[in-house]
């Protein structure tokens, strides 16, 4: 990985999808500061319903919060049901990943959703 030193060890992660246009630009952000994260494509990787908890918690973000709108309908949610608890989203979002909005950048500087793009500067040291 580029600037070992920097990372001390810890990796720079991203949750991508490569035909998202603003994924992509998140991870051209961080390969101009001359990292290379691990790259999880989950959609092809989905994470567990334990591994998107802890995302949230890294996040400090409600599931609602992590929840792709554009998705819901297509997997037959209502977002406006009451009966939509935090535990129903999480059980949704671990059985059809697209749900999760992207991309999610951890790095040892912090964690972010970062839309937009930009968002991931915060979390990563200046740099080049």
């Amino acid at each position: 990985m580029a600037r070992d030193a920097a990372v001390k060890g810890r990796e720079i992660v991203i949750y991508h999808n490569p035909a998202c246009g603003t994924s992509r630009k998140v991870l051209a952000l961080i390969r101009s500061r001359g990292f290379e994260p691990r790259i999880i494509r989950y959609l092809e990787t989905p994470p567990t319903r334990e591994e998107i908890t802890g995302l949230l918690r890294r996040l400090e973000l409600s599931a609602f919060d992590l929840l792709r709108r554009k998705e819901v309908r297509a997997a037959g949610l209502d977002i406006d049901d009451p009966a939509l608890t935090e535990e129903a989203l999480l059980a949704a979002m671990a059985a059809h990943p697209a749900l999760i909005e992207r991309p999610i950048v951890l790095t040892p500087w912090g964690a972010r959703l970062c839309r937009p793009p930009e968002r991931v500067l915060d979390i990563l040291p200046p740099g080049g």
